[in-house]
Protein backbone atom coordinates (compact mmCIF):
# COMPACT_ATOMS: atom_id res chain seq x y z
CA UNK A 1 0.00 0.00 0.00
CA UNK A 2 1.66 3.35 -1.02
CA UNK A 3 1.37 6.01 1.55
CA UNK A 4 1.62 9.76 -0.54
CA UNK A 5 2.61 12.55 2.16
CA UNK A 6 0.54 15.69 0.29
CA UNK A 7 1.21 19.33 1.76
CA UNK A 8 -0.87 21.89 1.11
CA UNK A 9 -3.33 19.37 0.48
CA UNK A 10 -6.47 21.53 1.50
CA UNK A 11 -6.00 24.07 -0.90
CA UNK A 12 -7.14 23.90 -4.54
CA UNK A 13 -4.16 21.96 -6.62
CA UNK A 14 -3.58 19.65 -3.84
CA UNK A 15 -7.38 18.85 -3.00
CA UNK A 16 -7.95 18.03 -6.52
CA UNK A 17 -4.67 15.71 -6.55
CA UNK A 18 -5.99 13.95 -3.32
CA UNK A 19 -9.44 13.24 -5.16
CA UNK A 20 -7.94 11.85 -7.70
CA UNK A 21 -5.89 9.62 -5.93
CA UNK A 22 -8.74 8.15 -3.95
CA UNK A 23 -10.64 7.48 -7.33
CA UNK A 24 -7.76 5.64 -8.49
CA UNK A 25 -7.26 3.02 -5.97
CA UNK A 26 -8.32 1.46 -2.83
CA UNK A 27 -4.73 0.40 -1.94
CA UNK A 28 -3.13 3.48 -0.57
CA UNK A 29 -3.01 6.15 1.83
CA UNK A 30 -2.69 9.58 1.93
CA UNK A 31 -1.66 12.02 5.36
CA UNK A 32 -2.61 15.87 4.36
CA UNK A 33 -0.51 18.37 5.90
CA UNK A 34 -1.75 22.43 5.72
CA UNK A 35 -1.74 25.03 7.78
CA UNK A 36 -5.11 27.20 6.83
CA UNK A 37 -2.90 30.01 6.12
CA UNK A 38 -5.42 32.52 6.09
CA UNK A 39 -4.61 34.18 2.50
CA UNK A 40 -8.25 33.29 1.68
CA UNK A 41 -11.39 32.09 3.38
CA UNK A 42 -10.69 28.66 5.86
CA UNK A 43 -14.72 28.09 4.07
CA UNK A 44 -13.10 27.17 0.78
CA UNK A 45 -10.46 24.46 2.60
CA UNK A 46 -13.19 22.81 4.55
CA UNK A 47 -15.23 22.89 1.41
CA UNK A 48 -12.42 21.38 -0.48
CA UNK A 49 -11.75 18.18 2.49
CA UNK A 50 -15.52 17.90 2.43
CA UNK A 51 -15.71 15.48 0.14
CA UNK A 52 -13.30 13.16 1.33
CA UNK A 53 -12.67 13.81 4.83
CA UNK A 54 -13.84 10.83 6.10
CA UNK A 55 -12.31 8.33 4.40
CA UNK A 56 -10.25 6.26 6.32
CA UNK A 57 -7.31 6.13 4.02
CA UNK A 58 -6.85 9.41 4.34
CA UNK A 59 -5.69 11.76 7.43
CA UNK A 60 -4.89 15.34 7.88
CA UNK A 61 -2.69 16.88 10.00
CA UNK A 62 -3.14 20.50 10.83
CA UNK A 63 0.14 22.40 11.47
CA UNK A 64 2.44 24.41 9.87
CA UNK A 65 5.67 23.10 8.53
CA UNK A 66 7.70 25.95 8.74
CA UNK A 67 7.57 26.15 12.45
CA UNK A 68 8.59 22.50 13.31
CA UNK A 69 11.78 21.16 12.30
CA UNK A 70 12.40 17.71 10.27
CA UNK A 71 12.88 15.90 13.18
CA UNK A 72 9.52 17.32 14.87
CA UNK A 73 7.40 16.59 11.74
CA UNK A 74 9.16 13.06 11.54
CA UNK A 75 7.80 12.60 14.98
CA UNK A 76 4.35 13.43 13.52
CA UNK A 77 4.47 10.97 10.85
CA UNK A 78 3.89 7.39 12.52
CA UNK A 79 4.71 5.04 9.52
CA UNK A 80 6.87 4.81 6.00
CA UNK A 81 5.80 7.37 3.15
CA UNK A 82 6.83 6.64 -0.03
CA UNK A 83 6.53 9.86 -2.02
CA UNK A 84 6.07 13.54 -0.50
CA UNK A 85 4.25 15.80 -2.93
CA UNK A 86 5.15 19.16 -1.50
CA UNK A 87 2.12 21.60 -2.67
CA UNK A 88 1.83 23.72 0.35
CA UNK A 89 3.39 27.58 -0.15
CA UNK A 90 2.36 30.94 0.32
CA UNK A 91 0.93 32.60 -2.62
CA UNK A 92 0.65 35.22 -4.52
CA UNK A 93 2.42 37.68 -6.63
CA UNK A 94 2.13 41.47 -5.18
CA UNK A 95 1.09 40.63 -1.68
CA UNK A 96 4.97 38.99 -1.83
CA UNK A 97 6.35 42.38 -2.64
CA UNK A 98 4.74 43.73 0.20
CA UNK A 99 5.63 41.02 3.13
CA UNK A 100 8.88 39.07 1.44
CA UNK A 101 10.01 37.68 4.84
CA UNK A 102 6.82 36.01 4.91
CA UNK A 103 7.22 34.16 2.28
CA UNK A 104 10.62 33.40 2.96
CA UNK A 105 9.53 31.85 5.98
CA UNK A 106 6.66 29.92 4.25
CA UNK A 107 8.40 28.69 0.80
CA UNK A 108 11.76 28.63 1.66
CA UNK A 109 11.89 27.41 5.22
CA UNK A 110 8.80 25.28 5.03
CA UNK A 111 10.63 23.32 1.99
CA UNK A 112 13.93 22.93 4.15
CA UNK A 113 12.01 21.46 6.77
CA UNK A 114 10.73 19.04 4.47
CA UNK A 115 13.48 18.03 2.67
CA UNK A 116 15.24 17.09 6.35
CA UNK A 117 11.77 15.32 6.91
CA UNK A 118 12.40 13.42 4.04
CA UNK A 119 15.72 12.99 4.80
CA UNK A 120 15.38 11.75 7.89
CA UNK A 121 12.63 9.02 7.11
CA UNK A 122 14.32 8.22 3.55
CA UNK A 123 11.67 9.28 1.61
CA UNK A 124 13.13 8.85 -1.70
CA UNK A 125 10.91 10.68 -4.19
CA UNK A 126 9.82 14.26 -3.72
CA UNK A 127 7.86 16.20 -5.96
CA UNK A 128 7.60 20.39 -5.71
CA UNK A 129 5.67 22.82 -6.70
CA UNK A 130 7.27 25.07 -8.46
CA UNK A 131 6.00 28.52 -10.45
CA UNK A 132 5.91 29.77 -14.02
CA UNK A 133 7.02 32.86 -12.60
CA UNK A 134 10.31 31.64 -12.22
CA UNK A 135 11.05 32.62 -15.66
CA UNK A 136 10.71 36.43 -15.30
CA UNK A 137 10.56 38.46 -18.28
CA UNK A 138 11.50 36.94 -21.05
CA UNK A 139 10.23 36.86 -24.57
CA UNK A 140 12.18 33.29 -25.84
CA UNK A 141 8.76 32.10 -26.32
CA UNK A 142 7.76 29.38 -25.64
CA UNK A 143 9.51 28.73 -22.41
CA UNK A 144 11.81 25.62 -21.97
CA UNK A 145 13.34 24.55 -19.15
CA UNK A 146 16.86 25.83 -19.41
CA UNK A 147 15.75 29.03 -20.30
CA UNK A 148 18.07 31.90 -18.30
CA UNK A 149 15.86 32.40 -15.42
CA UNK A 150 15.46 35.84 -13.72
CA UNK A 151 12.17 36.29 -11.24
CA UNK A 152 10.92 39.63 -10.45
CA UNK A 153 9.19 38.94 -7.31
CA UNK A 154 10.16 37.35 -4.19
CA UNK A 155 7.43 35.15 -4.35
CA UNK A 156 9.32 34.02 -8.06
CA UNK A 157 12.34 34.35 -6.08
CA UNK A 158 11.28 31.31 -3.28
CA UNK A 159 10.02 29.40 -5.88
CA UNK A 160 13.75 28.97 -7.75
CA UNK A 161 15.57 29.16 -4.27
CA UNK A 162 13.30 25.82 -3.76
CA UNK A 163 14.24 24.32 -7.13
CA UNK A 164 17.88 24.58 -6.64
CA UNK A 165 17.59 23.51 -2.46
CA UNK A 166 15.98 20.28 -3.77
CA UNK A 167 19.05 19.91 -6.32
CA UNK A 168 21.17 19.76 -3.36
CA UNK A 169 19.44 17.35 -1.54
CA UNK A 170 19.35 15.14 -4.54
CA UNK A 171 22.77 15.04 -4.61
CA UNK A 172 23.59 15.17 -1.05
CA UNK A 173 21.51 12.49 -0.28
CA UNK A 174 19.93 10.94 -3.38
CA UNK A 175 16.43 11.89 -2.68
CA UNK A 176 14.89 12.19 -6.19
CA UNK A 177 13.57 15.58 -6.92
CA UNK A 178 11.23 16.45 -9.68
CA UNK A 179 10.12 20.43 -9.60
CA UNK A 180 6.93 21.12 -11.92
CA UNK A 181 6.87 25.01 -12.60
CA UNK A 182 3.23 25.04 -12.88
CA UNK A 183 1.32 27.60 -15.25
CA UNK A 184 -1.84 29.44 -14.30
CA UNK A 185 -4.05 26.67 -13.26
CA UNK A 186 -7.58 26.97 -12.60
CA UNK A 187 -10.69 24.80 -12.38
CA UNK A 188 -13.13 24.07 -9.71
CA UNK A 189 -11.79 24.60 -6.29
CA UNK A 190 -9.74 27.59 -7.64
CA UNK A 191 -8.82 30.07 -5.15
CA UNK A 192 -11.25 33.19 -4.89
CA UNK A 193 -8.16 35.88 -5.25
CA UNK A 194 -7.29 33.98 -8.46
CA UNK A 195 -8.18 36.39 -12.22
CA UNK A 196 -10.54 33.73 -13.60
CA UNK A 197 -12.26 33.19 -9.95
CA UNK A 198 -12.73 36.59 -9.46
CA UNK A 199 -13.69 38.23 -12.86
CA UNK A 200 -16.28 35.36 -12.98
CA UNK A 201 -18.39 36.79 -9.62
CA UNK A 202 -17.87 39.83 -10.40
CA UNK A 203 -19.65 39.64 -13.50
CA UNK A 204 -21.99 37.70 -12.62
CA UNK A 205 -22.89 39.94 -9.40
CA UNK A 206 -22.71 43.04 -12.20
CA UNK A 207 -19.90 44.90 -10.46
CA UNK A 208 -16.87 46.20 -11.57
CA UNK A 209 -13.44 44.39 -12.43
CA UNK A 210 -9.69 45.76 -12.27
CA UNK A 211 -7.39 44.94 -15.31
CA UNK A 212 -4.06 46.02 -15.06
CA UNK A 213 -2.67 47.02 -18.52
CA UNK A 214 -4.52 47.23 -21.81
CA UNK A 215 -5.24 43.53 -21.59
CA UNK A 216 -2.47 42.44 -24.19
CA UNK A 217 -0.99 40.44 -21.14
CA UNK A 218 -1.29 36.73 -21.56
CA UNK A 219 -0.95 33.60 -19.66
CA UNK A 220 -0.76 30.13 -20.47
CA UNK A 221 -3.87 28.51 -18.62
CA UNK A 222 -4.28 25.11 -17.13
CA UNK A 223 -6.80 23.18 -16.28
CA UNK A 224 -6.40 21.67 -12.77
CA UNK A 225 -7.09 18.40 -14.16
CA UNK A 226 -4.38 18.38 -16.53
CA UNK A 227 -2.08 19.80 -14.05
CA UNK A 228 -3.06 16.68 -11.47
CA UNK A 229 -2.15 14.03 -14.54
CA UNK A 230 1.05 15.97 -14.39
CA UNK A 231 0.85 15.54 -10.82
CA UNK A 232 0.63 11.73 -10.84
CA UNK A 233 3.12 11.17 -13.44
CA UNK A 234 6.09 13.07 -11.47
CA UNK A 235 4.96 10.95 -8.49
CA UNK A 236 5.75 7.98 -10.51
CA UNK A 237 8.73 9.28 -12.37
CA UNK A 238 12.09 7.41 -11.33
CA UNK A 239 14.03 7.72 -14.61
CA UNK A 240 16.47 10.11 -12.91
CA UNK A 241 17.45 11.95 -9.94
CA UNK A 242 16.68 15.28 -11.18
CA UNK A 243 14.42 17.03 -13.47
CA UNK A 244 12.57 20.24 -13.39
CA UNK A 245 9.43 20.10 -15.73
CA UNK A 246 6.92 22.90 -17.07
CA UNK A 247 3.20 22.22 -16.67
CA UNK A 248 1.38 24.34 -18.94
CA UNK A 249 -0.97 24.10 -21.72
CA UNK A 250 1.21 25.01 -24.66
CA UNK A 251 -0.83 27.76 -25.87
CA UNK A 252 -1.93 31.76 -24.60
CA UNK A 253 -4.76 33.74 -24.13
CA UNK A 254 -4.59 37.42 -23.85
CA UNK A 255 -6.76 38.66 -20.63
CA UNK A 256 -8.99 40.55 -23.08
CA UNK A 257 -9.77 37.19 -24.91
CA UNK A 258 -10.06 35.17 -21.14
CA UNK A 259 -12.57 37.67 -20.32
CA UNK A 260 -15.11 37.55 -23.41
CA UNK A 261 -14.61 33.70 -22.92
CA UNK A 262 -15.99 34.17 -19.13
CA UNK A 263 -18.55 36.72 -20.73
CA UNK A 264 -19.61 34.05 -23.33
CA UNK A 265 -20.06 31.13 -20.28
CA UNK A 266 -21.85 33.37 -18.11
CA UNK A 267 -23.89 35.10 -20.87
CA UNK A 268 -22.96 38.60 -19.12
CA UNK A 269 -20.96 41.44 -19.58
CA UNK A 270 -17.93 42.44 -18.02
CA UNK A 271 -17.36 46.18 -16.39
CA UNK A 272 -13.82 46.99 -16.72
CA UNK A 273 -11.77 49.67 -14.44
CA UNK A 274 -8.46 49.97 -16.15
CA UNK A 275 -5.58 50.21 -13.49
CA UNK A 276 -1.76 50.87 -14.06
CA UNK A 277 0.00 47.75 -14.39
CA UNK A 278 1.50 46.15 -11.32
CA UNK A 279 4.93 45.46 -10.01
CA UNK A 280 6.23 41.85 -10.32
CA UNK A 281 3.50 40.45 -12.93
CA UNK A 282 4.84 39.77 -16.08
CA UNK A 283 3.77 40.56 -19.52
CA UNK A 284 2.89 36.81 -21.15
CA UNK A 285 3.62 33.29 -19.99
CA UNK A 286 4.14 30.40 -22.29
CA UNK A 287 5.33 26.53 -21.72
CA UNK A 288 7.38 24.52 -23.86
CA UNK A 289 5.74 21.01 -22.28
CA UNK A 290 7.88 18.63 -24.88
CA UNK A 291 10.04 17.40 -22.07
CA UNK A 292 6.83 16.81 -19.45
CA UNK A 293 4.98 14.58 -22.48
CA UNK A 294 8.72 12.96 -22.83
CA UNK A 295 9.28 12.38 -19.31
CA UNK A 296 5.93 12.24 -17.64
CA UNK A 297 3.31 11.17 -20.85
CA UNK A 298 1.66 14.83 -19.97
CA UNK A 299 -0.64 15.47 -22.36
CA UNK A 300 -3.54 18.44 -21.46
CA UNK A 301 -6.48 17.96 -23.29
CA UNK A 302 -8.65 20.52 -21.92
CA UNK A 303 -9.26 24.22 -23.54
CA UNK A 304 -10.25 27.08 -22.01
CA UNK A 305 -13.98 27.01 -23.14
CA UNK A 306 -14.35 23.59 -21.93
CA UNK A 307 -12.56 24.85 -18.55
CA UNK A 308 -14.10 27.60 -17.69
CA UNK A 309 -18.00 26.05 -18.11
CA UNK A 310 -16.48 23.54 -15.69
CA UNK A 311 -15.41 26.03 -13.66
CA UNK A 312 -18.63 28.08 -13.79
CA UNK A 313 -20.58 24.99 -13.24
CA UNK A 314 -18.44 24.60 -9.62
CA UNK A 315 -18.75 28.07 -9.28
CA UNK A 316 -22.86 28.36 -9.45
CA UNK A 317 -23.43 24.74 -7.25
CA UNK A 318 -20.72 26.09 -4.29
CA UNK A 319 -22.19 26.93 -1.06
CA UNK A 320 -19.74 28.98 0.03
CA UNK A 321 -20.25 32.43 1.19
CA UNK A 322 -17.53 34.87 0.34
Amino acid sequence: MKHYLITGGAGFIGSNLIKTLLQRTESLRITCIDNFDPFYSRTYKDANLAQFSADPRFELLELDISAFTGEQLAARIDSNVDVIVHLAAKAGVRPSIENPLAYQQANVIGLQNMLELARIKEIRQFVFASSSSVYGVNDHYPWSEDEQLMPISPYASTKLSGEMMGHVYHKLYGIRFIALRFFTVYGPGQRPDLAIHKFTKAITEGKEIPVYGDGSTSRDYTYVEDTVQGIIGAMEYTGSGFEVINLGNNYTVTLSELIAAIEAVTGKKAIIRREPEQPGDVPRTFANIGKAQELLNYHPKTRLEEGLRKFYAWFGNKSISE
